[in-house]
């Protein structure tokens, strides 16, 4: 089973950026599909990025070209930069092996000026 802990969440101007970490236990790290997922107050919690152990990544439409995730094999752990953020990105982030419905506690993200 893989342990996950977020960290790297917080306010932030309309613009501007954040870079969510993520640390996981376990020997089988690097075959595991890892995601982010993200929950709005009032919505669905949903898919935004997600990367294989080989480094293939996938992205929620809306976060193309603004978000990036990335991975460290050898330190167990994935990333999720976020540039040009807006009031829209505002939630709570999840990372989570991909198709996992296992949740921790997240990071809160939040973007207004």
């Amino acid at each position: 089973q893989v342990q996950l802990v977020e960290s790297g969440g917080g306010l932030v101007q309309p613009g501007g950026s954040l870079r969510l970490s993520c640390a996981a236990s376990g020997s089988l790290f690097s075959i595991i599909v890892m995601a982010w997922y993200r929950k709005a107050p009032g919505k669905e919690r949903e898919l935004v990025a997600s990367i294989t152990g080989g480094g293939t990544t996938t992205y929620k439409d809306s976060v193309k070209g603004r978000f990036t995730i990335s991975r460290d094999n050898a330190k167990n752990t994935v990333a999720l930069q976020m540039n040009s953020l807006k009031p829209e990105d505002t939630a709570v982030y999840y990372c989570n092996v991909y198709g996992s419905t296992a949740w921790g506690p997240g990071t809160q993200v939040t973007v207004s000026s």
